[in-house]
């Protein structure tokens, strides 16, 4: 017997919200012991009924699961000023959103003390319009959006743009529709794809794709030229089987959020980091890489020019990688001589020290340059 999707939570959309939850427990950290962040708002625009009929939790749910435990497991106890963190789920639908707070109440899972919850039945394109308004007021706010456009044709590539429009203060993760394509065919192709792939213009590349996962990147390379080079473009994929994959795509201006993203993409799939595979059991989808694509990238950009320990930090992560990835690399090629780290005053750096974290890329970026022997 077929499952009916709306209210029963698939496989596919427990993975996605195991990465909102990882993502949230460590965006919630970060902005709360900046002090700087007042008010933190979280924004999902197609939340959903929250519980389904087969006890699986959507969204909405998790979302304010864990914000709950870290509230009360980490940010409650730290020292400095703790940021209000509101809560808004939309839903056009009334008797979706009358189930989310039943949903809600009956696990009370909102704190006042904590932050506010705001419940509205909002049309997406006015919700977005209205948004885009409100994040370019903020001062010492910021907001992180989930769109999970289930059966929805509207959303648009400029709808990104403009969210992220607000010097830091966003970020958005979408979740596109990949698996009702068809053999990449107008056919079997969902408007909200369409769209995307139109304003994208990808147009042609996607004629000639051959397979799901050159789709994907496709798009994701659309995406980063479309936003331009200031944004942080990534993409989640979620494999049920050989041709049913799911995917996430998130964005950020904000270089720290990007890492801690991926910090949970990782922590999902150890691997490859890329995504989450159905048959668990079954050989990784990855299993047959016979090269290491960060390494081939990394030697390639070198062959170039030399680079500092900001810009590896930088293209690394772009490539969708962590800075322990890098640093691994680097150590085997300083143990097989084929590397020279040399500090800023021209001396070579100890060994093992390369500077690849966030906070070297805000305080040294230049501290020591990599190059080939």
């Amino acid at each position: 017997m077929k499952t009916d999707v709306k209210t029963n939570l698939q496989d596919h959309s427990a993975a996605k919200v195991q990465l909102l939850g990882g993502y949230l427990k460590r965006y919630l950290n970060i902005i709360s012991n900046d002090g700087y962040t007042d008010i933190i708002h979280m924004h999902d625009l197609f939340c959903g009924r929250g519980i389904y009929e087969d006890g699986g939790e959507g969204s909405p749910i998790v979302t304010l699961r864990n914000i709950k435990e870290t509230y009360y497991s980490q940010i409650a106890k730290s020292p400095r000023k703790k940021p209000k963190i509101n809560c808004h789920f939309n839903d056009i639908k009334q008797d979706v959103i009358d189930k989310l707070r039943t949903a809600i109440n009956e696990k009370s899972l909102h704190y006042p003390e904590i932050g506010n919850l705001f419940l509205t039945t909002n049309d997406y394109n006015e919700e977005v319009e209205r948004l885009k308004d409100v994040f370019k007021k903020f001062q010492n706010e910021k907001a992180f959006v989930f769109i999970d456009p289930y059966g929805y044709k509207e959303v648009k590539a400029n709808d990104i743009k403009d969210l992220l429009d607000c010097k830091n203060k966003s970020e958005v993760l979408l979740w596109l529709p990949i698996q009702f394509m068809y053999r990449f065919s107008d056919a079997g192709t969902p408007e909200v794809l369409k769209n995307f792939i139109t304003q994208l213009d990808v147009q042609d590349k996607v004629k000639s794709a051959t397979h799901v996962w050159e789709f994907i990147a496709l798009l994701k390379d659309g995406f980063q030229k479309y936003l331009g080079s200031n944004f942080f473009v990534d993409r989640f994929t979620l494999k049920k089987e050989e041709n049913t994959v799911f995917c996430l795509y998130f964005f950020t201006s904000h270089i720290r959020g990007f890492e801690k993203m991926l910090e949970a993409k990782w922590e999902i799939d150890m691997e490859q980091g890329r995504g989450w595979q159905y048959n668990a059991s079954g050989p990784n989808l990855f299993s047959s890489l016979k090269t290491n694509e960060l390494a081939d990238k990394i030697k390639a950009a070198l062959k170039i020019d030399k680079r500092t320990n900001g810009q590896v930090y930088e293209f690394c992560l772009r490539l969708g990688y962590l800075p322990k990835h890098v640093n691994e690399i680097f150590k085997d090629w300083q143990n097989s001589g084929i590397i020279d780290v040399v500090l800023n005053n021209g001396r070579t750096a100890r060994k093992g020290a390369f500077y690849i974290s966030y906070e070297n890329f805000k305080k040294e970026a230049s501290k020591v340059t990599f190059q080939l022997k």
